[in-house]
């Protein structure tokens, strides 16, 4: 099966949302005054106390810009399990600018004082956790534990045979030895679900790049375009909102 390259256009819109998301997530990270950095940059405008890790945002935002256009192009029927602790700057800046977060909490809102309340808020007092909580629009996993979103990702693949599970593995879940269910071993041709897995670095900022995990015998391979995907069973619905180059 032959697929057509993504048009120049749609690679422009897709680096441009990734950007946009990146900088979300930094924003979140590390400003609680100064959004858009019109004044030039202070102290005063940066948390004093940092927590949230930046090594494994951008390899996020990157998948889940990716997983948007497969779903788009395939209508596909598609989990994301983000599985590194501290990546919740990526998942939240990514529902923010699909403009979920705020029909949700419409105090947040999408213009220069909302950006302001959602940095702010980003592992503050008051505010929200550092991981991917319920209190973020969609979550059904929360980050921030380890060992079991790749358990999560196989569980509900085997519930649903037509859903696609796309599950990114953080550093410290792949180093524990319950992160590695045989859950391939107990897949059958009457049931084909699939698990796609990724494992993203999330020490530094240079250890960002994501790569295979699940060995590509074992179960269907994911490779940095997501172009996995094109041979996926489709459904009638995606399980997550498709906004972003609508």
């Amino acid at each position: 099966m032959t697929t057509k390259a993504p048009s120049p256009e749609l690679l422009r819109k897709i680096d441009a949302y990734w950007r946009a998301a990146n900088y979300l997530s930094v924003g979140q990270i590390y400003l609680y005054d100064n959004p858009l950095l019109k004044k030039p940059l202070e102290l005063a405008h940066v948390k004093p106390l940092v927590v949230g890790h930046w090594g494994t945002t951008p390899g996020q935002n990157f998948i889940y810009v990716h997983l948007n256009r497969v779903i788009k192009k395939y209508d596909l029927d598609m989990f994301y399990v983000a599985g590194p602790g501290h990546g919740g700057p990526a998942i939240v800046g990514n529902v923010y600018l699909e403009g979920t977060w705020t029909e949700i909490y419409p105090n947040v809102t999408q213009d220069e004082a909302g950006l302001k309340k959602l940095f702010k808020q980003f592992s503050f007092p008051g505010g929200i956790s550092s991981h991917v909580a319920p209190t973020t629009p969609g979550s059904i996993h929360e980050g921030g534990e380890l060992g079991y979103s790749l358990s999560h990702a196989f569980g509900a693949a085997f519930d649903n045979p037509d859903l696609v599970v796309a599950c990114v593995v953080g550093d410290g879940e792949a180093e524990t030895g319950h992160s590695r269910p045989h859950g391939s071993q107990t897949s059958s041709s009457t049931r084909s679900a699939t698990a796609l897995s990724c494992r993203s670095c999330t020490s530094t900022a240079t250890r960002s790049a994501t790569r295979p995990f699940w060995p590509a015998s074992s179960t269907t391979s994911w490779n940095s375009s997501c172009g996995a995907a094109a041979g996926c069973p489709t459904s009638s619905r995606a399980t997550i909102l498709r906004r972003c180059m609508s």
